[in-house]
């Protein structure tokens, strides 16, 4: 049973840290994909607020010498999954996130559009911790019950050779599994590598 509660597209239950990155669906897009990423930063740091602030637009650009790698980058994300399972939501479902980028989903151009970006904490290639699952799971059921959602991939099966996350870390049969959905919800294959 869904016992979600939902308020203009945002989900009740997670930590709500609101985006300015973020715009308006095309009229009559229906919600159909969830895209799934990985996001640490600095790469391979875990447990700091600098997603937050990179999503929020209050990164501070010199605190890291990464971070002049992506000065000035406004991105979002409609929910984070942070390594303990913990759940921040920046940007409301309804409305568009920037997370995708130029991307493609089965023949259909600007995955920004039509889907849902969850980003993990994680590195493209690490593994993912048990309570990430969890939570994708319980997350991703959520949505399907709320949204039309008929289609879950990687970052990198929507913009291949360009991005890498989840990554070969992420554990693709164990999700199929814990969701018990038909297996044409998911890619076909693992993505080629960048």
């Amino acid at each position: 049973m869904n016992d979600a509660t939902w308020a203009d597209g945002w989900l009740q239950r997670a930590q709500r840290i609101d985006s300015p990155h973020f715009g308006v669906r095309p009229e009559g897009t229906a919600i159909s994909l969830a895209v799934i990423h990985s996001i640490s930063l600095p790469p391979g740091e875990y447990g700091s607020d600098a997603i937050e602030r990179l999503f929020t637009g209050q990164l501070d650009w010199d605190a890291h010498p990464y971070f002049e790698r992506i000065r000035g980058l406004e991105v979002s994300s409609h929910f984070v999954v942070r390594r303990g399972g913990e759940l921040q939501q920046f940007v409301s479902c309804d409305l568009r996130a920037w997370h995708a980028g130029l991307s493609s989903w089965r023949g259909r151009a600007d995955c920004n559009d039509y889907s849902v970006g969850i980003e993990l904490e994680g590195l493209e290639g690490e593994a993912f911790e048990p309570a990430q699952y969890d939570e994708l799971a319980r997350l991703l059921t959520e949505l399907r019950c709320r949204y039309p959602l008929f289609g879950v991939a990687g970052h990198e099966h929507v913009a291949p050779g360009r991005k890498c996350d989840p990554g070969l870390g992420f554990d693709w049969p164990r999700l199929i599994e814990m969701l018990g959905w038909p297996r044409h919800f998911f890619p076909t294959e693992v993505a080629p590598p960048c």
